[in-house]
């Protein structure tokens, strides 16, 4: 599987509301904080690869 590329859109309590940056037209997923870095913040991008996210 090739690597996803996210942007944050917002952090909600114990989630994030992550947007794929290759496609326009998609909804928002919602992401489990403790399955991302710590050092998140809104707008910043992460890959998803290897079931892992990382800052990007």
């Amino acid at each position: 599987m090739e690597p996803r590329e996210y942007v944050v859109e917002q952090i909600d309590g114990d989630y994030g509301h992550l947007r794929r940056v290759d496609v326009k037209e998609e909804d928002t997923i919602l992401v489990a904080r403790a399955l991302l870095p710590q050092e998140i913040y809104e707008g910043c991008h992460l890959i998803f690869e290897n079931l892992e996210y990382r800052m990007g």
